[in-house]
């Protein structure tokens, strides 16, 4: 994949993570320019979204989609505490409860999807998801981890 559409699969996601209608309110775009932000087609390859837009729409959205892609193509980790659980973090036991929960539901999603043989887009897409939501729970502890190291 290259980088022009790793990150327009990332804009997609933080448009779609804010809801499209919000989105337009939010940023003051139409519909059609946000799509074409994260259009494969090819008279939109060289269009990107402006930063002031992502950052507009990050803060309204559960997870900083493009801030975290463009972190991965530079080989960075970030440090994100905006999940919104039911309950916060006690300390690392819940943690790793948390943790193997997580990966349950992972397993999950990926036993159902490799059911037939061949992984689909939309199962590919929820089993991003819960990777994404391992990789938050694991940031949490390793901010518990470093609290209780200090």
């Amino acid at each position: 994949m290259s980088i022009a559409s790793y990150l327009k699969k990332h804009t997609e996601a933080l448009v779609k993570d804010v809801g499209i209608e919000a989105a337009c309110e939010i940023t003051g775009k139409s519909k059609a320019t946000l799509g074409r932000y994260y259009s494969d087609s090819g008279e939109h390859d060289d269009r990107f979204m402006p930063i002031d837009v992502v950052a507009q729409l990050e803060e309204a959205s559960r997870f900083p989609h493009v801030t975290a892609a463009l972190a991965d193509l530079r080989g960075i980790t970030l440090s994100y505490d905006g999940e919104k659980r039911n309950a916060t973090s006690t300390g690392v036991n819940q943690d790793v409860v948390a943790l193997a929960q997580r990966f349950g539901m992972l397993m999950a999603e990926y036993n159902q999807a490799i059911g037939d043989g061949k992984i689909s887009i939309n199962e590919a897409k929820r089993l991003l998801r819960e990777t994404l939501a391992i990789q938050q729970v694991l940031l949490e502890m390793k901010l518990n981890l470093e609290e209780e190291a200090s």
